[in-house]
């Protein structure tokens, strides 16, 4: 017991039952799922398909992030690749051919492994501080979606492209599946390898790592490409979502979100120890309390104060200071015991 009570995950999974309990006792059938032509439906399946750019973009910042890095740039990387992808399937003959879809996705997604390589080589090779050197392409990134896009909004009507946001695959929306399979593939590498172990290691002490013969600058790297590679397919899934390449829009504050997503999942900025699934679940309480705000109606503009006081109280929960606190408090109370007036009055006559 005493082990599942100090487990990592026990209160980012505690706030997000709490989050789906109130909105079941709001309106209860936030919980209902109906199955329709063989594809589920409901609140819950909502917040799992939107959950999905999110989800990609926060596994990749988990691992940077372990490295004792933070990457800026995640948001202008989905914005270049929505560029490219769509850029390219407006521009072709047949924009609703599969094949033509799969090549723009694939140059899309290369343009995002090439502007990973070039953050992490700012941050591994030329040492420089991880929010400086992300923070050149978070603000050169939109100005060359702009420059791809020609400065419009790119649209394009091609049905194999709306499939990757909107289409289902065994009931499932095929962007969550999408979400999955890249969480599942991480975690083997980050959890079942050594691999995780030396993310851990460099994020801790990354001197102390090279001295005992770990590539860390080969990890930073890695972590920096995995990043932009998770952006850029969470870009496509954006701009499969919309139907167009909207450079200024696209993944817009998602940064922020992502990096909101992986604290709540317990993992600390000061790098090291990280958790995967305490980021999914981290996500999924940042997507149910944005789904709260849409059912209660909070006007936009009152939105991020409504959003910012839930996740203090989320924080405050997890904070392991006021579960300190909490204790002392307890303990406190259990030692002061009953006022002598009670004992002389338990004492026989």
């Amino acid at each position: 017991m005493s082990r599942l009570v100090r487990h990592r995950l026990l209160w980012p999974v505690s706030c997000l039952l709490g989050l789906i309990l109130v909105n079941t006792v709001v309106r209860p059938q936030f919980i209902r799922i109906t199955l329709r032509d063989g594809e589920l439906h409901g609140a819950l399946v909502d917040i799992l398909r939107q959950s999905a750019p999110l989800m990609l973009v926060a596994l990749g910042m988990t691992v940077v992030i372990a490295t004792r890095g933070i990457d800026l740039s995640v948001g202008a990387v989905m914005a270049v690749t929505g560029a490219v992808t769509l850029t390219m399937i407006d521009g072709s003959a047949n924009p609703g051919s599969v094949g033509t879809v799969l090549v723009a996705i694939g140059a899309g997604l290369a343009v995002a492994f090439g502007l990973g390589i070039w953050n992490g080589l700012l941050v591994a090779l030329l040492r420089i501080q991880p929010i400086i050197a992300t923070l050149v392409l978070m603000l050169a990134g939109r100005g060359v979606a702009l420059l791809i896009t020609g400065g419009f909004i790119t649209t394009v009507n091609s049905p194999p492209l709306k499939f990757v946001a909107s289409g289902y695959v065994f009931g499932l929306p095929f962007a969550f599946i999408l979400a999955v399979a890249a969480v599942i593939v991480v975690g083997l590498f980050e959890r079942r390898t050594a691999l995780g172990v030396l993310t851990e290691a460099v994020g801790i002490n990354p001197e102390a790592s090279r001295l005992a013969g770990v590539r860390s600058r080969g990890i930073v790297l890695g972590a920096y490409v995995l990043s932009a590679t998770m952006a850029g397919v969470a870009g496509v899934i954006y701009s499969s979502n919309i139907m167009a390449a909207d450079a200024n829009a696209a993944g817009e504050l998602i940064e922020l979100y992502a990096i909101l997503a992986v604290v709540l999942g317990g993992t600390s900025l000061l790098g090291g120890k990280f958790s995967i699934a305490g980021t999914v679940i981290g996500v999924l309480i940042i997507q149910t309390l944005n789904s709260t705000i849409l059912f209660l109606g909070v006007p936009s503009a009152e939105a991020p104060v409504f959003f910012a006081v839930v996740v203090i109280l989320v924080v405050l929960i997890q904070s392991p200071s006021v579960h300190k606190i909490a204790r002392r408090v307890t303990r406190r109370d259990r030692a002061v015991g009953p006022t002598p007036a009670v004992e002389a009055e338990k004492v026989p006559v």
